[in-house]
């Protein structure tokens, strides 16, 4: 493990961790942000932030404050980057949906990418571990994001509800199997097989579940990629149908940036911190 920054912010402190991923067969860089109050005796649950495409680790942790709030409520904060990155590692430099800054949390199968582009294992299986082991933290998780890193949340938060406690998103991909940026994705990391599709998809997800934890979801109107691009209006009619515990607030001119996303951040972080008290 290699400290590559450390600041000191509202009394807490922001590391930028990096180290060799088992999965991601690279380095891969990570923030995290330790409250005042975290200590080994002391030890918090953490919230693990998702970001969207061309994104970093740091795009949440510089751009809205989430500090400040994580001291109020009580988490340490969990962000680690959206794809793996290197020299080695495939991409697609003319594209910013693709490749590098853009992993799309699955698991690649196709030839070149699948043998770095493991984001669904790294994020649930080694990031909780490594964290777990070197950092006073609880296994009480939650997990948020914003468009590719909301349907990333979504898809896990559902398929692991033993694994991540709470669930939240910003601007999600609901249904990133019927538009064109999770068609483009799939079918270059995925593949053809469109039942491997479903597993990535909430709305797909979501056709299966007869309960599920209460989710909260926030919608810009203004945001240029609705609905074409985050088909918010399916997952929420599928979500009624089943009359699943989901939350979906629309919000009249806010649009896809870190300015929505820090107008409503405060109600998601007491949403996951209500959920951790029905554990």
């Amino acid at each position: 493990m290699k400290v590559l920054s450390q600041q000191s912010i509202f009394g807490g402190q922001y590391q930028r961790i990096q180290w060799v991923s088992k999965f991601l067969k690279s380095p891969t860089t990570m923030g995290i942000y330790l409250p005042p109050q975290a200590s080994n005796t002391s030890p918090l649950p953490v919230l693990y932030w998702l970001s969207g495409l061309t994104c970093t680790d740091e795009n949440m942790m510089q751009k809205s404050g989430i500090q400040r709030l994580a001291n109020h409520y009580g988490w340490v904060i969990v962000t680690p980057d959206t794809s793996p990155r290197g020299e080695n590692v495939a991409d697609a430099p003319d594209q910013y949906d693709l490749g590098q800054g853009a992993g799309f949390y699955v698991n690649a199968t196709q030839t070149p990418w699948a043998e770095h582009y493991q984001m669904y294992d790294f994020i649930t299986q080694e990031l909780p571990v490594f964290i777990e082991s070197e950092f006073p933290v609880t296994q009480e998780r939650g997990i948020f994001g914003h468009s590719m890193g909301g349907m990333g949340a979504l898809v896990i938060g559902l398929n692991q509800p033993h694994r991540f406690h709470s669930i939240s998103a910003f601007s999600p991909i609901c249904h990133p199997s019927q538009c064109p940026w999770g068609q483009i994705a799939f079918k270059t990391y995925l593949g053809e097989d469109k039942e491997l599709w479903k597993r990535y998809d909430p709305y797909e997800l979501l056709i299966h579940k007869h309960q599920v934890p209460e989710i909260l979801i926030d919608q810009g109107l203004g945001d240029a990629f609705f609905p074409e691009q985050l088909l918010t209006e399916d997952f929420e009619r599928l979500s009624k149908q089943k009359s699943l515990p989901i939350t979906l607030r629309y919000h009249q001119g806010y649009d896809h940036s870190y300015y929505f996303i820090a107008t409503f951040l405060e109600d998601h972080l007491e949403f996951h911190t209500q959920q951790l008290t029905k554990v």
